[in-house]
């Protein structure tokens, strides 16, 4: 037997052994070739099939819950998203492509926009391509690529899986995840931890090997691979709790487990998941198919959707994360050299403040009509200045409590004036990560540098938490680092008083902080911040906290 070893990022734990189920790659591309006899006849298979793609994956929603679903209903409404079929339809007619590359070019045109977006926005190319797949088989007649029908326990290897492949995996028959490309903060990760299946991504190589067999080590992200076949075997880990619901440490110390959300459907899972109210509320998804500014009553009603289920409960609203670097018509970008390092987020209302001024006001409004207790926060913030100037424009809209996103590290080392200027801060621990090591945090090449146990992002965040601290003022985290369960403990015992995730974490983040005292806590916290390396940070916090 041959095996040879692969090295990613480890972003759910477990060590398991089994044979490998690899799934398939992505169509090839259509050919633009030969044009169709009838342009009209042609456009006209797109709806259709789109039609048929959207009822599968909405059937497919029916059977799951929480997060699974409304990622199932998220991609559904994607297959059917009347601008996209607009757009190939449009192709079809005025330049007689096929309509297989019709959809393709649509939705790479789609996919390129969100891409040049960076951050989220930018992990959600993956949805946009499988939805496209899935156009196109229907319109060729072929199978589309994803998980294979599994008839025993094997491991996945992939290249990437789309949040729609892994929404309804059966943790039974999938023994663990491989990825050759992703990140420690994508779906493939999120889900993994909260069906509680091993997971490693960024393992280059994996593919290339051809292997039949497979062992997974979750925890340090490797991965052993054989030309032979390799009998199952899983660690058996201690059951954990349920959550009761309540944020807080095993002694009673509280810290909010919240959910992120960037749209109605997504808040009301995070509600019935049980989340104590919303963490970050990305209104930008609001705006991504306006070819015009939402007029104030229009913004009102959107946000108002989302704030309902949290009645009564905090929600926190971050204002428009746009600019040059976002695919937002109305705001006129003009092209920049690095968009990432560009006017984006609270710099495009230093020029425009209207536009932030108008949005306050919706936000203001919804919070009325709804009874949620919203609190705002302004992204891409650089100086105490930037977050003064928000504040005072949050407040002339009659919203009392303002807040910022430390996401850049000038923010986070100017922490104490930051929150001087403030109520709240919130970490988004994904940018902070990727502006700190000057790491683009989709590739993955990089995604070792992303890896949120890197000690030191944990530094900043303790930096950060310090400054909240010394002033009384809560410091959140927002970002994914936010679903690990076992880096939850760290973040608290660093100081950090609220964790916002998605819903598919609510429970096993909410449960393990349960297990552990914050002195536990803290001593983890200490421990992972002295470490050089993130495998170490996580092996030391692991020592600790499960000891």
């Amino acid at each position: 037997m041959t095996t040879t070893t692969a090295h990613g990022v480890g972003v759910s734990p477990g060590q398991v052994s089994g044979p490998v189920a690899r799934v398939e790659e992505p169509l090839p591309e259509p050919k633009a070739t030969p044009a169709p006899a009838d342009r009209d006849q042609e456009a006209a298979r797109i709806g259709p099939a789109a039609a048929a793609v959207a009822r599968r994956l909405a059937e497919r929603a029916e059977s799951v819950k929480g997060e699974a679903r409304a990622i199932l209903e998220t991609t559904s409404a994607m297959a059917g998203d009347p601008t996209l079929l607009a757009n190939a339809e449009k192709l079809v007619r005025e330049r007689g492509l096929p309509a297989p590359r019709a959809v393709f070019e649509a939705a790479e045109e789609f996919a390129a926009l969100l891409a040049s977006a960076g951050g989220y926005l930018a992990e959600r190319v993956r949805d946009v391509r499988d939805v496209a797949d899935r156009l196109i088989a229907e319109l060729t007649g072929t199978a589309p690529p994803g998980v294979p029908e599994l008839s025993g326990p094997a491991v996945l290897v992939a290249r990437d899986l789309a949040p729609a492949d892994t929404a309804d995996l059966d943790p039974r028959l999938v023994l663990a995840l491989v990825t050759e490309e992703g990140g420690p903060t994508g779906h493939t990760a999120i889900l993994a931890r909260s069906l509680g299946i091993p997971a490693v991504v960024a393992a280059r190589g994996v593919l290339a090997a051809g292997a039949v067999g497979a062992r997974v080590d979750g925890d340090t992200g490797e991965v052993e691979l054989s030309d032979e076949p390799v009998a199952v075997q899983v660690a058996q880990r201690p059951a954990q709790r349920p959550w009761d619901g309540v944020g807080r440490t095993a002694d009673g110390h509280p810290v909010k487990v919240l959910a992120n959300i960037g749209s109605a459907t997504d808040a009301a899972a995070a509600a019935a998941a049980g989340a104590e109210g919303v963490g970050l509320f990305r209104t930008e998804f609001c705006f991504l198919a306006a070819t015009s500014e939402p007029g104030v009553e229009a913004q009102r009603a959107a946000y108002a959707e989302a704030l309902a289920p949290f009645a009564g409960k905090p929600v926190v609203v971050r204002t428009l994360d746009a600019g040059a670097d976002k695919p937002l018509p109305f705001l006129s970008a003009t092209d920049e050299p690095n968009p990432a390092l560009g006017v984006r987020g609270i710099r495009v209302a230093f020029d425009r403040p209207e536009i932030v001024d108008r949005q306050l006001e919706a936000i203001a409004g919804a919070a009325a009509d709804t009874g949620a207790e919203v609190s705002v926060m302004a992204p891409m913030v650089a100086t105490a200045d930037e977050a003064a100037w928000f504040a005072r424009r949050a407040r002339a809209a009659g919203i009392t409590r303002a807040g910022v996103m430390i996401e850049v590290p000038a923010a986070a080392l100017s922490a104490a004036e930051v929150l001087d200027a403030v109520d709240f801060v919130s970490i988004g621990t994904n940018d902070l990560a990727q502006y700190t090591f000057a790491a683009d945090r989709m590739l993955g090449a990089l995604a070792q540098l992303n890896d949120p146990w890197q000690p030191a992002l944990l530094r900043l965040v303790e930096l950060v938490a310090r400054a909240g601290r010394e002033r009384g003022k809560p410091v959140g985290v927002c970002g994914e680092a936010a679903a690990d369960g076992l880096l939850a403990g760290v973040l608290a015992g660093l100081g950090v008083t609220s964790l916002s995730m998605v819903t598919a974490a609510l429970g096993a983040v909410g449960a393990s902080l349960a297990e552990h005292s914050m002195a536990t806590c803290e001593q983890a916290a200490r421990t992972a911040v002295a470490t050089a390396e993130p495998a170490q940070a996580r092996q030391a916090a692991r020592d600790v906290l499960h000891r």
